[in-house]
Formats: C-alpha cells, structure tokens, sequence
C-alpha cells in the first residue's frame, strides 16, 4: 500500500462526485452560457454573502486576477513573508501586476492589526503606495495555522481606515471554518475579495472560485481572460465543486483527526526535533540538523510514503479524503519499524 501524503490535491474523485459530473449540463463559460458554472459561482458566492463569484482552474489564478484588480503598477501589497501569493505562485504579483511586496513576520503566517497599521507606507514618492492587504487562512507554510475572526476583523477595521481592500487566500478556509465553527458569512464581509480552493480538502479535481462584487467579478472576468483563463464547457467541473460544497465540508474533521494522529507518531521518533502545532490537517516537523529534508522523504518514499519537503530539515504530511483510518494504520506501522 502507497501512502499518499504529499498533498491533498492528489484526491481523485469519489464515483458520486464523477456520477455528478457525468450528467451536468453545460455551456460555453467564456460566452457565461454554462449554467452549472453559474450555480457553482453563485452557491459560492451565498455561502459567504457576496454578490457574484468566478470559476477558475486555480487558486494561483484566482489569487493573482484579485491582486491584478485590486492594484495599479508600482503598488504595493502587504503580507506574510510565508504566503503562498509570494512563496508559490510564481512571482505573480510582480509579473501579471507590476506590483511590489510588503512582507511581514507574523506568528506561524498570521497578521496582526498592529502590524499592519506600522507596515501602511506614508504617503512619500520615494516609497510605493500600500494598495492591499492579503491574508492566508489556513497557513499553508506555518502547518495549517488558522486566524480567529476577532483578528480578522481587527484587521479589517485597519483596512477601512486607510481605504485598503482586504483579500483572502482561502485555499484551505473551509478546514479553519470547522474548526473554529465560525460563519462563513461573517468572514464574507471582512473582505473585499476572496479565493475558495475546491480541489484540496474538499476533493474536486480542479477549480477555485473567486468571490466579490459584481463590479469586482466583471473586471475580475477581463483579467482571466486575458491570463487565458478562459474556458468552454467547465460545467463538468463546476459539477464537482457542487457536490464537494454539499457534502464533503463536515467531513474536513476527519482529516484533522488523522493529522494529529500523525504527529503524535512522529514526536515519537528520535530523529523529529521539533513538530508544528497540529491546527488542521498538515503536519510540519523539524528533524535534526544531521538529516537533510530530501534524504528522509527519500528514505519515506522507500517505505511506501510519500511527503513533500518543506525547507532543508522540514518535512510536510497532509491529510485529505483519500486517507483513511486503514492508511492511518498502515502509516503507523511502516513509521515505527
């Protein structure tokens, strides 16, 4: 039995989810004539109150076409130094925007408010003008860390003094919602824009879904053609996002459960020096300075598990829909011996 831990992009669709696929009428999105994209959009976009939504192959993509409409070349965008706008989306924000980077030191990738409000530049023609504010929830780099919504609106409150937009990479946000049982709604209207991840925790094959007004959405639209985001009959992928939304939420839990599971196995082993909190469903861990990340995932691959590297000594587990109690089991048994 392979272990797959790399991600939890490597899910494959359920038979219910293809059987939904399968069947979904369709349309040309690029002329907005597919309905099933237009349900997945606007099942989106009630889910967290906002007016209107847009379907896209990636959270990459619908990250960088929020920042492009959000920012005017030579602007400046503030944000953890481990987001994922800055670490793993291709210098987007400097190619597709023109747009430079504030980044900040948060606590496992979380902002403050106060950190923010120093970061905000005067307004000196020597310096970029702050244009946007981008938060990450969960933190994929600081080991699936999650904010509290008091944060968040703290943040937003920065926000409105100082007329920034606030945008959120959810790529991950359904895992912090269930774990902190907070409304979907409530975080709705903490930001102005936000990117929802379908093909991570939730199971779909493809797809994120960018929310905002319908103001926002029509010029988010243009961007995404204009990155050849355009797409024909997606309907039978938005299908899957329909179902992913309906009935693969509650079920994040799970996920976290195992996760935990996994670190307390490895804070077994003598070779983890350190393990990130276990907040959601990835699990970070430090090994000692002897063991380079890339000859322990090697040594892992071998035993039939596979993880990512995650920084010279780091190494990432992460748990997802197609990992269950039997491969919790299995995993246990290979890491022990």
């Amino acid at each position: 039995m392979t272990i797959e831990l790399r991600s939890d992009t490597f899910t494959k669709p359920t038979p219910a989810m293809l059987e939904i696929m399968f069947s979904a009428t369709v349309g040309d999105d690029v002329f907005e004539d597919d309905p099933t994209v237009k349900e997945l959009e606007e099942k989106t976009a009630q889910i967290f109150g906002y007016e209107a939504g847009l379907f896209c192959t990636s959270g990459t993509m619908t990250n960088q076409i929020a920042i492009n409409v959000h920012v005017r070349q030579g602007d400046e965008v503030i944000c953890d130094a481990l987001s994922h706008i800055y670490l793993y989306e291709g210098g987007g924000i400097a190619a597709n925007s023109l747009a430079s980077v504030n980044l900040l030191q948060g606590n496992r990738g979380r902002l403050t408010a106060e950190q923010i409000v120093e970061a905000i530049q005067p307004d000196n023609i020597h310096h970029p003008i702050t244009r946007l504010v981008s938060l990450e929830n969960t933190v994929n780099k600081g080991g699936g860390a999650y904010y509290d919504l008091s944060e968040i609106q703290k943040i937003k409150q920065v926000c409105l003094e100082n007329n920034l937009p606030l945008h959120l990479d959810g790529a991950r946000i359904f895992n912090a919602l269930v774990e902190t049982k907070e409304s979907p709604l409530e975080y709705g209207k903490a930001f102005d824009s936000m990117s929802i991840c379908l093909s991570k925790g939730l199971g779909t094959p493809i797809g994120s879904v960018l929310l905002g007004t319908k103001t926002f959405i029509k010029q988010a639209r243009r961007v995404r053609k204009r990155l050849g985001g355009g797409w024909r009959q997606a309907g039978y992928l938005a299908a899957a996002g329909i179902y992913a939304l309906d009935n693969n939420v509650n079920r994040l839990v799970q996920d976290h459960a195992r996760a935990r599971e996994i670190g307390k196995i490895m804070e077994q082993l003598p070779e983890v020096e350190e393990i990130y909190p276990v907040d959601t469903n990835i699990v970070i861990f430090r090994l000692n300075d002897k063991i380079l990340s890339s000859d322990y995932v090697q040594k892992l691959h071998e035993k039939g598990i596979k993880a990512a590297t995650f920084g010279k000594h780091l190494v990432r587990f992460v748990t997802h829909l197609d990992f269950t109690d039997e491969h919790l089991e299995e995993f246990r048994n290979k890491i022990i011996k």
